[in-house]
């Protein structure tokens, strides 16, 4: 099983952006903790500020891969480009979050990528991306 994680706009800064929101831990001490906790899963990971660039990794993985587990972080809420790029492939996507959106500012209760997305995963922290990977499994 070849499963990617999905990354956007911030969450470079992991461990070190708004703790009290998100936490301590930065996403690739986080990666490692995944890698072990699923041996058997062939698991990549691709980060990028860039909506272009996450449009290009959709569509690269999403013919070939068994899954995507993806936090577009702000552009789930602005980017009609990458919805149609989640409807446009066969790769099953899991919108993950790691805040519960719908307990924070009023524009983040949108998101344009869910309704091309299998499920959503909402504010269970990092917690939430193994979540996704064990839906796969």
């Amino acid at each position: 099983m070849k499963i990617i994680i999905i990354n956007g706009p911030n969450l470079n800064l992991l461990g070190v952006r708004e703790p009290d929101i998100y936490g301590h831990e930065t996403f690739e001490e986080f990666f490692a903790y995944l890698q072990q906790e699923f041996p058997t899963v062939t698991l990549h990971y691709f980060q990028s500020n860039h909506e272009g660039l996450l449009i290009d990794k959709i569509q690269e993985t999403g013919f070939s891969y068994d899954g995507i587990v993806l936090n577009a972080g702000a552009f789930t809420h602005t980017s009609l480009a990458i919805a149609d790029a989640i409807s446009a492939i066969r790769t099953p996507v899991i919108e993950v979050h790691i805040s519960n959106v719908f307990a924070r500012e009023a524009f983040r209760h949108h998101s344009w990528l869910s309704p091309n997305c299998e499920g959503c995963i909402i504010g269970l922290g990092l917690k939430g991306y193994e979540l996704a990977i064990r839906y796969f499994l």
